[in-house]
């Protein structure tokens, strides 16, 4: 929850001293509200006490396992996780970001990179409400069961191309830039390396659109981004 300063909250759930202190100090200076936690039974406090924006949290903790809270947080709240671990391997990647996890840095970590993946991801689009529906012309797109519907079936996304959909959706209308698809779902990749984002909105179109090389809904403004229309 922004304060009256309009500063974001970070909940840290870390047991290891130095590194509260170090984020403490580090994100206080960036202009963040920090709160600590040591366990995930004081998390669980402090989401109700300090609602938080988004949550730091590590893998290994006294209580549990941070991916089994992260899993309980997908489910229960619309709180983005970032998880912050000294485990490198693709398994345990792979697993934090599947059952939920905004993004993924491993200690030791440089706290520009870690401030820039917080702010990266508290500016992607809030989830809506639960039941809530975008409705663009026969397309329909339910934010929490993650299902997008054409005349009443269902389209599969993966997990990326729902992400983007749902960035376009809830700028219905609206340019969204390169820019801010790169810096929102591909943290970290280069402007000029646009052919993931490419690739994914090529493979939109020949799931939504009647003729995807003349797009309807997934309009590109050349030179900018891309728009949805209804």
């Amino acid at each position: 929850m922004v304060d009256q300063q309009g500063r974001n909250v970070i909940l840290i759930v870390e047991d290891e001293e130095s590194y509260q202190d170090a984020l403490n100090v580090g994100l206080s200076v960036e202009g963040f509200v920090v709160v600590g936690a040591t366990n995930i039974a004081e998390a669980r406090a402090l989401l109700v006490s300090a609602k938080p924006d988004l949550v730091l949290l590590d893998v290994m903790l006294p209580d549990g396992s941070g991916i089994d809270y992260c899993r309980e947080l997908h489910d229960t709240t619309h709180i983005p996780v970032i998880m912050v671990t000294a485990r490198t391997s693709e398994v345990d990647v792979v697993l934090g970001l599947e059952i939920g996890a905004a993004d993924y840095v491993t200690k030791p970590y440089r706290l520009r990179e870690l401030v820039a993946r917080i702010r990266a991801v508290l500016r992607r689009p809030l989830v809506l409400n639960e039941g809530e529906i975008v409705d663009f012309g026969e397309l329909k797109m339910n934010f929490v069961r993650r299902t997008v519907t054409r005349q009443n079936k269902e389209i599969e996304l993966s997990r990326k191309e729902f992400d983007l959909l749902a960035l376009f959706a809830t700028h219905l209308g609206q340019v969204v830039t390169r820019e801010v698809c790169l810096d929102t779902l591909w943290w970290g990749l280069e402007l000029s390396d646009t052919r993931t984002l490419d690739t994914h909105v090529k493979r939109l179109r020949q799931k939504i659109e009647d003729d995807p090389a003349n797009p309807r809904h997934l309009i590109t403004i050349r030179g900018v981004g891309f728009r949805l229309d209804a």
